[in-house]
């Protein structure tokens, strides 16, 4: 257990990424409306995420550098270029952005759930602001692995624990899991289950920060298991508030506050107390590596020195905490921003996992390492199912 501890490193990081409150509010909405019947969109997007972040890590280890510093290196024409670093740096920005102001909302209403609705929702976003920004500028990066792994423990066994007292049907969990079916109105959902867990930006900062952990590629056997094992962990936690969800069915859900009920229902005067330190923590997590990711993708595409101490690197993460805590204090309702953000996800994924494919796909940069023909099926697998599906959302909203 000790040796399997030590070697926990950034794939942990990862889930406490897609775990925010974006997963709670858009599973425990899929499981109120649609019982179980949405669960392979979680076994899907568990299977996807495994499939590009097992890119993104080899990439990590055999370059020593992310993404974005890849696709730096091959485009060499700078019209190309420039295109290229546009289209990113737009999608991943404001991306993170509406990421982050869902966050920071999702995080909120768990203050005010644990301290009561007289606490105002500008100190609250306040509160989550300044700590977020103290802990991104002095803490370091293995500081916050041991914050998250002790933040993700703690969040898989409140949701585990609320699944499991349910008394789910499992016949119905076999079947939601492994028959796909597309409920009417459910489109918008799935498009926000697969963009709530294969986060665009993950794929970002998993390459960027493996070296961290690990150096040499001798260690990829250890790459790939913390990988499959932390984001599996993270799929199991969704499919469990999904179940969770479920035993609210019939239950009209308008707001965050609302989806507590799922929690009340089961550990009595305790439940919203649970349900409101399961969404702050979720939605903490999350508050601190949308900035330090999109921090992580401008200074690959600018070339700027490996340090998160530079100034350019901290005035990125600072820019998109301040515009998530700006956009969460105006007045919109926290569940339609964590939703628009968690759609806004899946309809950007895409476009990274594109360059994703073709960068590890490249012998000059990977080498014996590149991808197998096995590993391009199963990405253009997943590349095709995501752009199927945000199609279908696109349209859905029309």
């Amino acid at each position: 257990m000790r040796k399997y501890l030590n070697n926990i490193g950034p794939g942990i990081l990862v889930t406490a990424a897609f775990i925010g409150p974006g997963t709670v509010t858009v599973c425990l909405l899929a499981g109120n409306s649609y019982t179980f019947q949405l669960l392979w969109a979680i076994l899907f997007s568990v299977a996807a995420t495994i499939i590009l972040q097992e890119m993104s890590a080899r990439l990590g280890l055999v370059t020593k550098a992310g993404l974005s510093e890849a696709i730096r290196t091959l485009i060499t024409n700078k019209i190309s270029r420039n295109l290229v670093f546009g289209l990113i740096a737009t999608g991943i920005l404001m991306g993170n952005a509406a990421y982050e102001a869902g966050n920071i909302s999702g995080t909120m209403i768990g203050l005010k759930v644990i301290f009561g609705p007289s606490v105002s929702e500008l100190t609250c976003n306040t509160v989550i602001y300044s700590l977020s920004g103290l802990l991104l500028y002095f803490g370091s990066y293995k500081n916050l692995e041991n914050f998250f792994i002790a933040i993700v423990g703690l969040m898989s066994i409140c949701f585990i624990a609320a699944s499991v007292i349910t008394h789910p049907p499992v016949p119905s969990i076999m079947h939601g899991l492994f028959y796909p079916q597309i409920p009417d109105g459910s489109i918008l959902t799935i498009v926000g289950l697969v963009g709530t867990t294969v986060v665009p930006y993950n794929l970002f900062l998993h390459a960027a920060i493996i070296k961290n952990k690990w150096q040499n590629t001798s260690d990829l056997s250890a790459v790939i298991k913390d990988t499959f094992f932390a984001i599996l962990i993270g799929g199991v936690i969704s499919a469990c508030i999904i179940i969770t969800g479920a035993s609210t069915t019939g239950t009209s859900i308008n707001s965050i506050s609302d989806l507590a009920l799922s929690f009340d229902n089961i550990y009595g005067k305790w439940g919203s107390f649970l349900f409101g330190f399961g969404i702050f923590a979720a939605g903490f997590t999350s508050t601190l590596t949308a900035p330090l990711a999109a921090a992580m993708v401008a200074r690959g595409l600018m070339g700027w020195k490996d340090d998160i101490k530079d100034y350019r690197f901290r005035m990125v993460w600072l820019s998109i905490l301040t515009a998530g805590f700006l956009f969460s204090s105006v007045g919109y309702k926290p569940i339609e921003i964590i939703k628009l953000a968690q759609f806004a996800n899946g309809l950007l994924l895409p476009l990274i996992a594109v360059f994703l494919i073709w960068v590890v796909n490249q012998q000059k940069v990977m080498g014996a390492y590149k991808n197998t023909c096995w590993q391009n099926w199963m990405g253009c697998i997943v590349l095709l199912v995501t752009i199927l599906l945000g199609i279908k959302g696109i349209a859905g909203l029309f």
